[in-house]
């Protein structure tokens, strides 16, 4: 047996099955039962979660305009927030592939994947006392598709035709066929809330193993353990608090100083040196991907000659080594890499190139002024030497590249979406279909590029009803292409994610899909004795 099969079943055996779970996948990886048994008693013991304390976790990404509405979540602070109080019908698995149940006890289709019943988990209660019945279920997800409700999640449900609870179900009717469309259940912004949070959107009252406390945006939330939570598994703190620390180096410091037990975000430059203190540096590669996005729609980037040019005068190896240290990979110019189901290996990588980055901007006939990239050190870990890196190699193409730093504080609220030329960072999503459409197709609410593209828009409409998977895959290949050459996003790596945990912590699993176990490290770990 492989070393990553043993770690797969370590894994598999602290955390995710139950013994006779456990037998039958080792069994299938080829391991036998006295061995497999050994196995599973020995990370079983080590796994026992201990009761009690107070978790503090240091946090980026956050700021004064944060807020506690699923449906207006749309940067680091507020998916953690999601994550602490609510929980969605279902979730990815750690491992990226699969859906593991949670609200939803399990879901079915009709045949053509237009009619979806997921059943609702009896026995559930609300922060507030109330008990969990599918009309709350489906007052959320209808809250969600509302245009009114100015949903960020709209985008990747605009094709729910109907949402109706029956008995102990909830059935969604879509209008075209949707392979993927239980992935799509398991966003952030769609946890469950009592009467779909109807008149109290912001009220932070979910169904998780903590409820909120205290709140003050851009600085910190408190957490107490409810004491009616459902599942027994999770939820081992007493108290757990998320702190807002914008500054890398204030955070490190924290966390080194034992003043926090786990922080997200660790700058890569700094990583080895953290790990060499009384910390654990855990880090994972996924779907997450740093990117300079350009808004297709304004000048001077309504160009696609522009656009290339700037694509073509980024030097991704340079930032992968400089910025993230190796903790990373190349990026093409999607949102896409080989984490993702379906992916397109024959598709080359776009390489750096001066030449052709002269080529495209003379083509492109810009008067020379200056192109102003907008960043700041909360877009990603690194962001601010990235943008240095970039205008270096841009100006060597003869590109009149010039950096704004903007104010940490309000970048993701009055920066972000709003200005043209920006850094930015996106986690990833859990399949290609809820990628595109929550960011690339016309009408998302992020899609930060303003890419309007009919074609690419039809293609993942396909793709999202064909069954076929050799043809589905075509069809992604397709839409990658499209995204890359003609699309606004500039996308040189995608990163590891890297945490910081005090070695006091137990039960910490990697999980591709986030930061911090996917923003479950609070209800999944514990203090060690």
């Amino acid at each position: 047996m492989s070393d990553n099969q043993k770690d797969s079943l370590a894994q598999l055996a602290t955390h995710t099955l139950d013994r006779r779970a456990f037998m039958i996948r080792a069994s299938a990886l080829g391991l036998g039962g006295i061995a497999a048994n050994s196995l599973f008693a020995k990370h079983a013991r080590a796994a026992t979660p201990k009761k009690g304390g107070a978790l503090k976790i240091g946090l980026t990404g956050g700021g004064a305009t944060d807020t506690l509405d699923p449906a207006l979540a749309g940067s680091q602070v507020p998916f953690h927030l999601c994550h602490m109080f609510g929980e969605p019908l279902v979730e990815v698995s750690p491992q990226g592939h699969g859906i593991e149940p949670r609200l939803a006890t399990e879901y079915s289709s009709n045949p053509d994947a237009t009619v979806w019943t997921f059943k609702i988990r009896k026995g559930v209660k609300f922060h507030d006392g109330s008990t969990l019945q599918p009309d709350d279920v489906a007052a959320t997800l209808k809250r969600h598709i509302d245009k009114n409700s100015k949903s960020v999640a709209y985008g990747i449900l605009r094709g729910i035709t109907n949402v109706e609870a029956k008995g102990d179900d909830v059935v969604i009717t879509v209008a075209s066929p949707t392979a993927d469309f239980p992935y799509l259940m398991t966003s952030y912004n769609l946890v469950i809330q009592p009467k779909g949070g109807v008149g109290a959107p912001a009220a932070g009252i979910g169904t998780s193993a903590y409820k909120l406390v205290r709140a003050e945006a851009g600085v910190g939330y408190q957490f107490a353990k409810f004491d009616d939570y459902w599942d027994d598994s999770r939820g081992h703190f007493d108290t757990v608090e998320l702190l807002v620390i914008n500054d890398a180096t204030a955070r490190s410091s924290a966390l080194r100083s034992g003043q926090i037990h786990m922080m997200s975000a660790v700058p890569p430059k700094v990583a080895k040196l953290l790990a060499s203190t009384n910390v654990d540096v855990k880090n994972v590669a996924g779907r997450g991907h740093y990117a300079f996005s350009m808004m297709c729609d304004k000048a001077p980037f309504d160009n696609n000659d522009l656009r290339l040019a700037l694509k073509f005068a980024i030097n991704r190896k340079e930032i992968l080594e400089k910025v993230i240290f190796g903790y990373g990979s190349v990026g093409n110019d999607s949102p896409i890499n080989p984490t993702y189901p379906l992916y397109d290996t024959s598709i080359p990588q776009r390489e750096f190139d001066l030449d052709k980055a002269r080529f495209h901007y003379k083509k492109s006939g810009h008067d020379g002024s200056p192109i102003v990239l907008s960043g700041a050190d909360v877009a990603f870990p690194g962001a601010m030497d990235a943008e240095a890196l970039f205008q270096q190699t841009a100006q060597a193409a003869g590109i009149p590249l010039q950096i704004h730093r903007e104010p940490n504080d309000g970048y993701w609220s009055d920066v972000w979406l709003k200005k043209p030329f920006v850094a930015t960072y996106w986690n990833g999503r859990a399949v290609q279909d809820q990628m595109y459409s929550t960011a690339y197709i016309v009408g998302s609410d992020y899609n930060e590029t303003h890419f309007n593209n009919p074609k690419f828009d039809d293609i993942i409409k396909a793709a999202r009803g064909e069954t076929d998977e050799a043809k589905r895959k075509a069809l992604y290949s397709e839409a990658f292409y499209l995204v890359r050459d003609e699309g606004g996003a500039i996308v040189p790596i995608f990163n590891d994610f890297v945490d910081g945990i005090s070695k006091k912590i137990g039960g910490w699993v990697d999980d591709v899909n986030f930061e911090l176990m996917n923003g479950y490290a609070a209800h999944k770990c514990w203090f060690e004795g």
